[in-house]
């Protein structure tokens, strides 16, 4: 009995402690790289969560409803990052897996725009809480693991350390951009010009290798949003996908 009621306490204190984990605030950091601040969030990559569609089938595309969707489920928002390129109507250009089902294939044409720019990438969240973050290639011959989410987005910010093939230093192809990293603690790093700021891709990686990632995917630019910690309606912005932690 004694041995049972220890078990018990042990699995208590367990309990709570990952309940602690789960309601730490979000911490914001603003980071100068090359000019520009930059608005960065590292997170235990267990916290973070994929949405697209309600529970109707239709694409959220905005904070403000997945919010109020999660709201109505009790449940609070403190993080919201829009996750990647997206077609006409709030539609995944590649690869989507949510909840361990993929609802979207891997895209691997040829065509213009940033996505498209090879090598592109895939994030994928691994039910053991491992992440995966690779070439759109790579993943294709190896889809190891059994995935609860992921994305393809494109290019690649940064592979094994180094820069995309494509990207010029004196590049003059300044914007606002968001993209996503994995530092050497295993977290996700999001990161996103400030408010005012444009960067250019080789300083926007440059930024992920300052942070201590060796890999990082681009997610989008121009329309990209970040919110953390939101104590009102977090904007209406139209995406696809969106990255969450909502506890």
């Amino acid at each position: 009995m004694k041995i049972l009621h220890i078990r018990k306490i042990a699995l208590l204190v367990i309990s709570l402690a990952c309940y602690a984990h789960a309601g730490e605030a979000i911490r914001e950091e603003r980071v100068e790289h090359a000019g520009a601040a930059f608005r960065v969030v590292r997170l235990e990559p267990k916290r973070v969560q994929l949405v697209w569609k309600d529970g109707g089938g239709e694409p959220f595309r905005s904070f403000d409803r997945v919010q109020a969707d999660r709201a109505a489920k009790g449940e609070t928002v403190s993080f919201l990052m829009n996750a990647g390129i997206f077609e006409p109507g709030g539609i995944p250009s590649g690869l989507h897996i949510e909840e361990g089902r993929q609802l979207r294939p891997l895209n691997l044409a040829d065509a213009p725009g940033n996505f498209f720019l090879k090598p592109n990438g895939v994030l994928i969240l691994h039910h053991d809480a491992r992440v995966t973050l690779t070439t759109s290639e790579n993943w294709r011959h190896n889809p190891h693991g059994a995935p609860l989410w992921g994305i393809q987005s494109g290019p690649m910010l940064l592979i094994g350390g180094v820069r995309h093939p494509a990207f010029r230093e004196k590049s003059g192809n300044l914007l606002h951009r968001n993209g996503v990293g994995l530092d050497q603690d295993g977290r996700l790093v999001f990161a996103m010009t400030g408010r005012r700021e444009e960067v250019n891709l080789w300083n926007f990686a440059g930024l992920f290798l300052k942070l201590g990632c060796k890999d990082a995917l681009f997610l989008d630019g121009d329309i990209s949003a970040m919110a953390v910690n939101p104590e009102s309606p977090a904007g209406k912005n139209h995406f696809g996908a969106i990255f969450i932690v909502s506890e």
